[in-house]
């Protein structure tokens, strides 16, 4: 497909002087570290703990707003590549805008801020840097849009081979927003993270709720050019993305015109690039070429007072950008810009299957110690999979081997493992577990199975002998009873029972 093919073009043919109210903002604000609800501008800002298993509450000694005045910290140490997540209940299908907030404030005892990652269920989202930021006194913060494929959406903080002290989080929101937004992106497969939105000619604070019912922030953007005012209100009810109408307030026109935007240096991907448009005279229109960094982008864009927005769902871009408006041949009518928002695509690395993850989800809440990383999704991405969670590739994601030897586990082994049916080996020795061992006769793939050295009890199991596979099973320093089942007693099987245990006869050595 031709970079062409992907361009799109909107416009609206209604103006109107009001807008209705708002909606109320719907999901979830979290204020990370935070102990007690607080309400800021509206908002109810929630404690974390709920939404969180592991990490620390810091306060901040020299905190800038009230939701940046904690933190939560995770601890680095036997942790490099290991994740911590927060899960927050979703509608299933509702797209949502997810924002991270990070403010350091030396919580750390070192000048700089630690580097790490962040991750949206089991897609690798972003790399956290804020040290520049931190420097100036501000805070970071990183916006996505992504459709809740289940009932919990996880955002995970995690450690990588660049950092060197505890990461942290500040807040966290998800926001519902309206499903026709970014619509020709097909979140099945990807998500957008956001790399630049500014209103361009606005010199004032942030854009966002009310003025953006969806709370997007859109960032003041001048440069050297002009930066008129319109004082004009586009009705946006209709209009692509839903842009809020104070965008078109303001406008940066040259002739022709060059905008360094964005204005940084962009990593070799695909991006979804929108902008939008309206003429700021009531009695003519505006047609220009759209460029970016030489190519074309729209060619003849007629811009009339009721807008028009022009976007582009894949459109590669590295280094440096440059977007270029150029009057139309026989116009002589300078162009203008009133905003734009780069969102970077990122392709999903998918998910789990859905029986293993609740599998998974029973054993762990058997175990009265599980790990403290068991969060997010089991085998994503594939660097930050849970301890002891090794898992198959391909579009079908099954956990293949569950090894948590020495793991210091007390608890039980719920029933609930056989329903992991992909297993090839489960290793659980040298732990402390206790109850029975369950049925596990649907584990068909099972080749090791070692319950070594802990406290289970009862019987084995006779169903163990329909594994035609099973290859290794070592149950040895248990407390097991009964007869060791006549099945199990076969070539190819490699059987350990004793010492320990007091079954009422033993097998033949």
């Amino acid at each position: 497909m031709s970079v062409l093919s992907l361009v799109f073009f909107f416009s609206l043919l209604t103006l109107s002087l009001s807008q209705p109210p708002p909606p109320p903002l719907k999901g979830f604000f979290i204020d990370c570290g935070a102990t007690e609800e607080s309400t800021i501008d509206g908002k109810v800002w929630l404690p974390d703990a709920a939404f969180v298993s592991g990490g620390t509450p810091k306060n901040l000694t020299t905190p800038v707003l009230d939701i940046l005045s904690t933190v939560r910290s995770f601890p680095l140490q036997n942790n490099l590549r290991k994740k911590f997540c927060y899960a927050v209940p979703v509608y299933r299908g509702a797209k949502y805008l997810v924002r991270t907030t990070y403010f350091y404030g030396g919580i750390n005892e070192r000048d700089s801020p630690p580097v790490f990652d962040q991750i949206i269920d089991g897609t690798l989202w972003r790399m956290v840097n804020t040290t520049e930021d931190y420097a100036n006194g501000m805070p970071t913060y990183f916006e996505g849009v992504f459709v809740a494929q289940g009932k919990f959406m996880s955002l995970c903080i995690a450690a990588n081979t660049y950092t060197d002290s505890d990461p942290f989080i500040t807040a966290l929101e998800f926001l519902i927003v309206e499903k026709s937004l970014y619509n020709s992106t097909d979140f099945g497969k990807y998500g957008l993270g956001l790399v630049a939105r500014h209103a361009f000619g606005f010199s004032g604070p942030i854009i966002r709720y009310p003025d953006d019912h969806f709370d997007r922030f859109w960032l003041p953007f001048g440069g050297n050019y002009s930066t008129p005012a319109g004082n004009r209100n586009i009705s946006v009810s209709s209009f692509w993305n839903l842009p809020p109408s104070k965008i078109f307030e303001t406008d940066l026109k040259v002739q022709p015109m060059e905008l360094n935007w964005p204005p940084l240096s962009l990593p070799n991907s695909t991006y979804y690039i929108a902008l939008y448009f309206a003429d700021d005279r009531n009695w003519s229109s505006r047609v220009f070429d759209v460029s970016i960094n030489t190519v074309s982008y729209y060619r003849e864009l007629n811009v009339t007072p009721a807008g028009a927005s022009v976007f582009a769902t894949r459109w590669p871009l590295s280094g440096a950008t440059k977007i270029t408006l150029t009057p139309a041949v026989g116009s002589n009518i300078g162009p203008l810009i009133n905003a734009g928002e780069v969102f970077e695509v990122l392709t999903l690395e998918g998910k789990t299957t859905t029986r293993d993850v609740i599998a998974l989800e029973k054993v762990k809440d058997s175990l009265k110690n599980p790990p403290l990383v068991w969060n997010g999704d089991p085998c994503l991405p594939r660097q930050y999979s849970w301890t002891g969670i090794s898992c198959s590739k391909g579009p079908q994601i099954r956990v293949i081997t569950l090894n948590l030897t020495n793991m210091g586990l007390s608890g039980s082994l719920s029933p609930s493992i056989a329903n992991m049916t992909a297993l090839t080996s489960i290793f659980l020795g040298n732990n402390n577990l206790t109850g029975p061992i369950p049925d596990l006769s649907s584990l068909k793939m099972l080749e090791m199975l070692h319950l070594e050295n802990n406290q289970f009890s009862g019987e084995i199991p006779s169903s163990l002998g329909a594994i035609d596979g099973l290859r290794e099973l070592f149950v040895q320093n248990n407390n097991l009873t009964g007869l060791v089942p006549s099945i199990l007693k076969k070539p190819g099987l490699n059987l350990k029972t004793s010492p320990g245990n007091n079954f009422s006869s033993l097998p033949p050595s």
